[in-house]
Order: C-alpha cells, then sequence, then structure tokens
C-alpha cells in the first residue's frame, strides 16, 4: 500500500483536486483509498437515529452495515486521535492511499498552493512537500505542477511512488 498526501490551506482546492485524481488512478486499475484529516469537530451521523442514539448511550464503536456500505463510527472518549500510521493499520488493502491534510506528518505530499488566497507556501518549512500544484507561475526549488492538469499530477505521483528510495 503506498501513501502520498496532499496539502494546503483551506479553500486551495485539494478536496476538487482530489475528485478528479480518483477516478484518474481507478481507470489505470488502482483501488484507491482516503484518509482525510480535519481540525473541526464532525459527526456523520444524525440525530435521533438509532446509531446515534448507541453512540450517545455511551458504545465505543458502531458499525452501519447496508447490501452497498459499511461505515465504522469510532468515539475517542478523551482518548488521544489517532495518528496517521494507526489509521493507516484499519484501512482495507489497497494500492495507493491518498492522504487530505495532515501538513506536518512526515509523508511525501503535494502542495496545493493558490497565491491569489495571499497565503505563503507551506513548502519552505515542510520538507515532506516533494511537489507544488498551484494556478499560477511561481518560483520553486521543487517541480511545479499545473493545478488544472489533473493528468500530470496523476502521471507526477505515480512516478515519485515507483521511484527508488
Amino acid at each position: 500500500m503506498k501513501v502520498f498526501g496532499l496539502a494546503g490551506y483551506s479553500g486551495s482546492g485539494k478536496t476538487t483536486l482530489i475528485e478528479q485524481l480518483i477516478p484518474r488512478f481507478a481507470a489505470r486499475g488502482l483501488r484507491v483509498s482516503l484518509i482525510k484529516h480535519t481540525h473541526h469537530n464532525f459527526d456523520v451521523d444524525q440525530p435521533g437515529k438509532d446509531s446515534y442514539r448507541h453512540r450517545a448511550a455511551g458504545a465505543g464503536e458502531v458499525l452501519l452495515t447496508c447490501d452497498t456500505r459499511w461505515v465504522l463510527m469510532h468515539e475517542l472518549r478523551g482518548a488521544a486521535e489517532p495518528t496517521l500510521d494507526e489509521q493507516l493499520k484499519v484501512l482495507s488493502p489497497c494500492d495507493l492511499v491518498l492522504v487530505e491534510g495532515f501538513k506536518q506528518t512526515p509523508i511525501s505530499k503535494l502542495e496545493i498552493h493558490r497565491p491569489a488566497h495571499g497565503r505563503p507556501p507551506i513548502w519552505p518549512e515542510n520538507k515532506s512537500v516533494v511537489a507544488v500544484a498551484t494556478d499560477t507561475a511561481i518560483e520553486c526549488p521543487l517541480p511545479v505542477l499545473d493545478l488544472n492538469d489533473p493528468d500530470a499530477i496523476v502521471q507526477f505521483i505515480l512516478d515519485f511512488l515507483d521511484r527508488p528510495c
């Protein structure tokens, strides 16, 4: 299982790019999974539903299943957030895991950078960034990819992951 990250500030286009990359990887026969990190509290459950009520009652895990999908919700209940390595261990086998977020985690990643947003790039301070995808020409010692060319980004990621360490 190969792991590659995409990082950038909120609103930079990470999710939109990932939506374009996944079907391109799949078209090449790869099974792709995704881990997305968020700094915001979230809930995929709905108040009033049985599963929500079970979690509210104190269940540590609730697994929902039907004929088309299943989801496992795990309540931390004050425990530390799992590391990326711990999260990778619970994924089903696949060819590629794309990781959105985890800016500071030391995995190879592509920075999504839009200079028009007025935020500084993260690559100068983050040695895990191996390339930058942007919609504007920038000065950067790393490979700079066109954010609007997902085919080229897919090829870069595949080439990067296939190179000898």
